[in-house]
C-alpha cells in the first residue's frame, strides 16, 4: 500500500516534501550551532584546527554574534548615530577630534547635527576664512545678494565681488587704476550689469554709460579689450557697433593671436569673437580681409612654406565659407565633393598644394561650419 502512493506520487509533491524536510534540517542545524557557539565557544579551537575551513568559519561565526551583543554589526560598524554609521575603526580617531584643543573642530562641527528630527546649516561664520570665502566664491551675484542677508560680513566681501566681476567682464579700464573713494566692486558689479543691458539695447549709450561711470576709457584700444574680455553683450548689436566704429574693430582684430592654429579652426575663434553678417556684403569681406591680414601676421614661417599671400588666405576663407553652406544646408541635395572642392579652389589660387586644400575639406566635413 505504501509502495503504491510512492509510486503514484507526483514531482511538485515530491519537490514539496524534499524542500520541507531540508528546512527541518536547517533549522535544527542553526539551533545547535548557535547553542554550540554561545556556550562552548573554547571548544571551537579543540574540535577544528584554527587552519581548517571549518574552524574559520565556526570562529567567525561566534565573533560575529558577540560583536552584535556588544553594539557592533557583523561588519565592523557601530550602531546608527544620527541616521549615520561610524566605522568601528574610526571610533578613536573621532574621539581623538573631539578631544583636540586649539582652534574649531570642524570634523566636529560638519558632522554634528541639531537632533535627528531637525537638521541644521552649518553657519559658515564658525568656519575659518578661506573655506567660507571658497563655498560662498561658486555662488552667482543673485545667491550671493542672498546670502548677505545671512552673513552680511562674508557675502559682502571685495574679493568675493572682485572675482565676479573680472570673470564676467574680464577687462575694465577702472580695474588698472587707484579707486577712488567710497569704491566697491559690488556696486561696480551693479554698473557694469546695467551698462551692458543698456548696450544690448542700444550700443551707443551703453558705451558712453561705462564712460559717464570711469569705467571705460574713451579709447579705441580699451573699447575693443573690453568686448574681447566679455561675453554678454548681445552678438547682433555688438555686429551693428562693429560696423560702424570700424577703428574698434581694428584693434579687436590685432587682439586675436592665430599662431600655429590650422586655417578653418582659427576663422572658427575669429567668428566666435566677432560674429559673420547673415547676408554676404561689405561688411563681410572687410572681415574676411582684416582676418587674412591678421593670420598671415601670426605665420609667417607657414606663409613662407606654403607659398601663400594675403590674398591666397582671402580666397581659401571664402572658399571655406561656401564650403560650409554646401555641407550643412538642408536645401543642398548634391553636396560637393572633395576632388570638386579641391579643383575649384586650386583655379583660384593655383599656388596651393592639393594636399593642403584635401585637409581643409576634410576639417569643414568632420567639425562643421566655420562661421556657425
Amino acid at each position: 500500500m505504501k509502495t503504491d502512493y510512492l509510486l503514484n506520487i507526483t514531482l511538485p509533491e515530491l519537490t514539496f516534501y524534499l524542500f520541507r524536510w531540508v528546512l527541518k534540517f536547517y533549522l535544527c542545524a542553526e539551533s545547535v550551532l548557535q547553542m554550540f557557539t554561545n556556550s562552548h565557544q573554547h571548544l571551537i579551537w579543540i574540535l577544528c584546527p584554527a587552519g581548517s575551513q571549518m574552524g574559520q568559519g565556526l570562529w567567525r561565526i561566534a565573533r560575529n554574534q558577540q560583536l552584535q551583543q556588544q553594539g557592533y554589526s557583523g561588519q565592523g560598524y557601530l550602531t546608527r548615530e544620527h541616521g549615520r554609521r561610524i566605522p568601528a575603526n574610526n571610533v578613536s580617531n573621532t574621539s581623538h577630534r573631539k578631544q583636540a584643543q586649539g582652534g574649531i573642530d570642524i570634523y566636529h562641527l560638519l558632522k554634528t547635527r541639531k537632533s535627528k528630527e531637525q537638521e541644521g546649516f552649518i553657519n559658515l561664520e564658525m568656519l575659518p576664512p578661506e573655506l567660507s570665502f571658497t563655498i560662498l566664491s561658486y555662488l552667482n551675484a543673485t545667491d550671493l545678494c542672498l546670502a548677505s542677508c545671512v552673513w552680511q560680513d562674508l557675502a559682502n566681501d571685495e574679493l568675493l565681488w572682485q572675482g565676479l566681476c573680472k570673470s564676467t567682464w574680464g577687462h575694465c579700464s577702472i580695474y588698472n587704476k587707484n579707486p577712488p573713494l567710497g569704491f566697491s566692486f559690488r556696486k561696480l558689479y551693479m554698473q557694469l550689469d546695467e551698462g551692458s543691458l543698456t548696450f544690448n539695447a542700444n550700443p551707443d549709450e551703453g558705451v558712453n554709460y561705462f564712460m559717464s561711470k570711469g569705467i571705460l576709457d574713451d579709447s579705441p584700444k580699451e573699447i575693443a579689450k573690453f568686448i574681447f574680455c566679455t561675453r554678454t553683450l548681445n552678438w547682433k548689436k555688438l555686429r551693428i557697433y562693429l560696423d560702424e566704429r570700424r577703428d574698434v574693430l581694428d584693434d579687436l582684430v590685432t587682439l586675436h593671436n592665430f599662431r600655429n592654429q590650422f586655417l578653418p579652426n582659427a576663422l572658427r575663434e575669429f567668428f566666435r569673437h566677432i560674429h559673420a553678417p547673415e547676408e554676404r556684403g561689405e561688411y563681410l569681406e572687410t572681415l574676411i580681409t582684416k582676418f587674412s591680414h591678421r593670420f598671415c601676421a601670426c605665420n609667417p614661417d607657414l606663409m613662407r612654406e606654403l607659398g601663400l599671400s594675403p590674398d591666397a588666405v582671402y580666397v581659401l576663407c571664402y572658399s571655406l565659407i561656401l564650403l560650409s553652406i554646401d555641407l550643412t544646408s538642408p536645401h543642398v541635395k548634391n553636396k560637393m565633393s572633395k576632388r570638386e572642392f579641391i579643383r575649384n579652389t586650386r583655379r583660384a589660387a593655383q599656388n596651393i598644394s592639393e594636399d593642403f586644400v584635401g585637409h581643409l575639406y576634410d576639417n569643414i566635413y568632420l567639425i562643421g561650419h566655420v562661421a556657425a
